[in-house]
């Protein structure tokens, strides 16, 4: 029987010590042999039928990961082009509320329609902010800057009181945290992080009446039958989600399904507990050198943020330690290809 570090060392052999999952993850190697197998079956002029299939595959295992019918995922490219379309199903006035500072995809769609009242406040006062009147409430499940943790439960809870629809942003945590989609009206994720997968797509969660989005950059793969929709206006739109998705970019997908498959062959309880372990390590190190991360409230993060560090990332890099600086601070990210040894590498690097 196959053990997590057998599956994960038999995919992974990085040359640095990466850190920095945060932005994007490493590739497995069966992805990256199917992302070729990809390029040769278009360049060989084959049939591309199995490209559109890992589509819908991919479809079917986030579904499994965000714990709803594959009925309600739609797949596109960016998280921004899905807040987009959620950010147009709202009225002229409506109120969103929003945490201040959260990644600019989950935020911008909403400024610029430039007639919605969009409200930020810290990520801690989030649920207690939800009033009545409040249409939307839009955050990420994590912070990217610093790793910081919403409290889904009690903003579900606050939203339903007030008659408020929620979105929330899984960019940061599918893949190491439960994503329990089924609790929130829309959610969204890219797959280039924590999911392992290429650039070029991301998902995105409906309710099961479609919650009211309108399909405004529908192409005829929004189609209930696509390839019968290429020529004129689309006489009928897909009667799930699908009618929210854009042309996919096949080779990303392609090489997404292995991504996915890895996933899931692992478990992500059990990519959460070595992640955490990592990341708990890291901030017992921080703590022996005198350094204080930014704090996160439980259940603890895979992303550690360390205020004043940032500008040590171009040192670290050049020593093939990948970070990133944001906003000042230290962000490393821990993932499952890490191990112990490369936490210790970045604390042995650090000031003391």
């Amino acid at each position: 029987m196959e053990t997590f570090e057998n599956l994960v060392r038999a995919e992974f052999a990085p040359k640095t010590t990466y850190l920095n999952t945060a932005s994007n993850s490493l590739l497995p190697a069966r992805t990256v042999a199917a992302l070729q197998d990809a390029v040769r079956l278009r360049a060989q002029g084959r049939p591309l039928d199995s490209l559109y299939a890992d589509v819908e595959a991919c479809r079917a295992a986030y579904a499994r990961l965000a714990g709803v019918p594959v009925e309600r995922v739609a797949a596109g490219a960016t998280v921004a082009l899905h807040t987009s379309l959620i950010a147009a199903s709202l009225p002229p006035g409506a109120e969103v509320l929003t945490a201040e500072d959260d990644f600019t995809s989950v935020l911008n769609p909403f400024h610029t329609r430039g007639d919605l009242k969009v409200r930020a406040v810290p990520l801690e006062r989030i649920a207690d902010s939800v009033r009545p009147g409040t249409a939307l409430v839009a955050v990420s499940a994590a912070q990217s800057a610093d790793g910081r943790i919403a409290d889904l439960p009690a903003l579900r809870e606050a939203a339903r009181a007030h008659g408020a629809r929620t979105y929330v942003d899984f960019s940061q945590t599918a893949g190491w945290l439960p994503m329990e989609a089924d609790a929130f009206d829309y959610s969204a994720s890219i797959t280039y992080k924590w999911l392992l997968g290429p650039h070029g797509a991301a998902f995105l969660v409906v309710p099961e009446d479609l919650g009211d989005l309108p399909p405004v950059q529908a192409s005829w793969a929004a189609g209930e039958d696509p390839w019968a929709s290429c020529y004129g206006p689309v006489a009928e739109l897909a009667h799930s989600a699908r009618r929210f998705d854009s042309s996919p970019a096949l080779f990303t997908y392609a090489g997404l399904r292995a991504s996915l498959e890895l996933i899931e062959e692992l478990g992500v309880d059990a990519v959460r507990a070595h992640d955490l372990a990592l990341a708990d390590r890291f901030r017992a190190g921080l703590a022996a050198l005198g350094h204080e991360p930014v704090p996160v409230p439980a259940p603890g993060s895979a992303i550690v943020s360390v205020p004043g560090l940032g500008r040590l990332q171009p040192e670290l890099s050049a020593s093939g330690i990948e970070v990133s600086n944001r906003a000042g601070n230290l962000r490393a990210s821990f993932h499952l290809y890490n191990t112990a040894a490369d936490v210790d590498r970045l604390l042995e690097a650090l000031p003391g």
